[in-house]
């Protein structure tokens, strides 16, 4: 790892935390609240690719579980990884590996549609459902429900993945940002 990507990384980090300054939404059907940093977990993947993109993630949820009040509301402690939102939480990395590796694949290819479909199809279905999945487990609701209160977060979902598409879209097309990650 070069300086210059220890930096990035560090940067998709601190921006990720920032979000976390923003409140989050309460929803009074379900203990997972609606939060703005999984734009930021969607950019880490966009702009970084699979491996330093997760990397600032898995960096993030350590500073998280030290202690640092990191997500949205305040939250960090370790005991956040055992409450409602740990299924999000656990699949924030794993997220952004797979869209980062899609990233990877389509780099010199790549345009809006690419970005969008892969941040919808992975960022918000797949994160959505099996983060409810697994809230639905930590509270003990059936799966069924789980599935269908997954579709509560996935209109926000949504548009963060258009926000995350557009400006990852128009960064890794812009000249300056290419010579910036080579």
């Amino acid at each position: 790892m070069t300086t210059k990507h220890l930096v990035y990384t560090a940067l998709m980090t601190a921006i990720i935390a920032v979000m976390g300054f923003v409140p989050a939404i309460p929803l009074p059907i379900m203990p997972v609240p609606i939060v703005l940093q999984n734009i930021g977990i969607f950019l880490a993947a966009i702009l970084l690719g699979r491996k330093y993109g997760t990397l600032s993630v898995i960096v993030l949820l350590l500073l998280v579980a030290a202690g640092l009040p990191l997500l949205s509301g305040g939250r960090g402690g370790i005991g956040v990884f055992a409450g409602p939102s740990a299924g999000f939480l656990f699949m924030y990395p794993v997220v952004t590996y797979l869209i980062g590796f899609l990233r990877d694949i389509y780099f010199n290819k790549i345009n809006f549609v690419v970005l969008l479909g892969t941040t919808i199809v992975i960022g918000v279905v797949l994160l959505d459902i099996v983060g409810t999945i697994i809230m639905g487990v930590m509270t003990n609701l059936p799966i069924s429900k789980s599935i269908m209160l997954s579709f509560v977060f996935m209109p926000g979902d949504v548009v963060k993945a258009v926000i995350a598409s557009l400006i990852g879209n128009i960064m890794l097309n812009h000249s300056r940002f290419k010579q910036l990650l080579k």
